[in-house]
């Protein structure tokens, strides 16, 4: 799944995470340093990021762009040269790269809208207010910063959908070609063709998917915490709990993890009953397809118990998606009054502004989203981790290892079947 595209995956991806880290220790630790003696220094205290298409070209923007490519360039070369054999290296290493380059510059975009909002909300409540000085070119003039961050958001969803989808297919090119090359021991699998032409399809895009979701996440907190922190100052106390330095961090963290933990829980056995559904229904049109050819195929026995078995095992899911759709729903409509819960006493004390209570909105949904990155993901981790159990049974074939047992059981199931049929 991961060796045939990446080159030496676990040493690949470890290397990845350390070199992770280097960078943005380096990055916090001496980065804003580094760029004002190159020219770049970040904004000076108290002064507010330019709005619009100008917020993308600020100095310090510039320098973390050059810092991330210098980064970069350092690991694919020295892993070009771990491997310089390996036919994918290229789309593995700097494809990788150029996707989690994106998923910041979306996340900066994002920033760039915070930004805007302040200031547009703030002149919006002035002039619902009546306030003197208020004109319709100011209104005008932040409506066109607003349209220049929209063109350069459309721009990168374009070149990410498109290159995303060229990435996932080399991926799936190189799990077909690696997969066909072996064969002769995976012909007796268990839909052994469904495996190879859809699993690979579905497990690449699925990963490639949630790869990108849990880079944008990461980045989100590393952009966005600060910017929370800071924001905090302006909420005086929570309701209950009183006056809590940071609060709206510490609030976004713990409910954030409360709901990740919930579904957690509630939807532990979800990736095995997905796994037996697609074997079920495998083994069901397998049958199918071998009765178009064979009249002894498909006797209406055989296509009765396995039937059964689609419908056991469908009615099983129904049950227990049930009470995780429960927790699901019942979470999500919590999740979408807490805040504003939270800061009543704020509002009702009047200490924040419309800006300002748009930009807490923002800043405070885009961390709790990062840290509910399993909440919002996991029926998609669901469905991957049944895919995976499926392409697991091929690396057991490849190596001359005991399938797993899920699908020793099937083996012994359709022998007992063929033989009272």
């Amino acid at each position: 799944m991961f060796h045939s595209f990446f080159p030496r995956p676990k040493l690949f991806f470890t290397s990845a995470v350390v070199w992770t880290a280097i960078c943005i220790l380096v990055w916090y630790g001496v980065g804003p340093e580094l760029g004002a003696a190159l020219g770049m220094p970040p904004l000076a205290e108290g002064e507010k990021p330019p709005l619009g298409l100008a917020f993308f070209v600020t100095p310090d923007n510039l320098w973390f762009y050059l810092y991330f490519t210098i980064f970069v360039v350092i690991f694919g070369i020295v892993w070009k040269l771990i491997d310089r054999d390996h036919p994918w290296s290229n789309w593995s290493i700097w494809g990788s790269a150029f996707i989690i380059f994106i998923a910041y510059f979306v996340v900066q975009i994002s920033v760039a809208l915070n930004n805007w909002r302040g200031p547009f909300f703030d002149l919006f409540q002035r002039a619902l207010e009546k306030q003197p000085g208020i004109t319709a070119g100011q209104f005008y003039e932040l409506q066109l910063r607003f349209l220049e961050i929209g063109m350069v958001s459309v721009a990168m969803n374009v070149i990410i959908a498109f290159f995303t989808s060229h990435y996932v297919f080399r991926w799936r090119t190189a799990m077909n070609d690696f997969y066909l090359s072996k064969w002769n021991k995976l012909r007796h699998i268990e839909g052994a063709s469904q495996r190879i032409q859809e699993d690979t399809m579905r497990f690449a895009s699925i990963v490639e998917g949630l790869g990108v979701v849990l880079i944008n996440s990461v980045m989100t907190l590393v952009v966005f915490l600060p910017i929370l922190f800071q924001l905090s100052g302006h909420v005086t106390e929570l309701p209950i709990l009183g006056a809590i330095p940071h609060s709206l961090f510490w609030l976004a963290l713990i409910w954030s993890v409360f709901g990740t933990v919930l579904l957690a829980l509630v939807g532990i056995k979800l990736p095995g009953l997905q796994f037996r559904n697609q074997r079920v229904e495998a083994a069901f049109r397998k049958e199918l397809v071998y009765g178009e050819d064979y009249a002894d195929r498909a006797r209406p026995l055989t296509m009765a118990e396995l039937f059964a078995n689609v419908r056991k095992n469908y009615f099983r899911m129904y049950w227990h998606y049930t009470y995780f759709n429960v927790a699901r729903y019942t979470f999500g409509q919590l999740d979408a009054i807490i805040l504003t819960f939270m800061l009543i006493p704020t509002i009702v004390a009047a200490k924040i502004t419309m800006g300002i209570w748009q930009q807490i909105a923002t800043a405070f949904g885009q961390v709790s989203d990062s840290f509910q990155y399993l909440v919002s993901s996991w029926s998609t981790i669901i469905e991957l981790l049944s895919i995976r159990k499926r392409l697991v049974a091929f690396e057991a074939a490849i190596d001359n290892e005991p399938l797993p047992e899920i699908d020793q059981e099937y083996l012994a199931e359709q022998g007992e079947v063929l033989v009272r049929d």
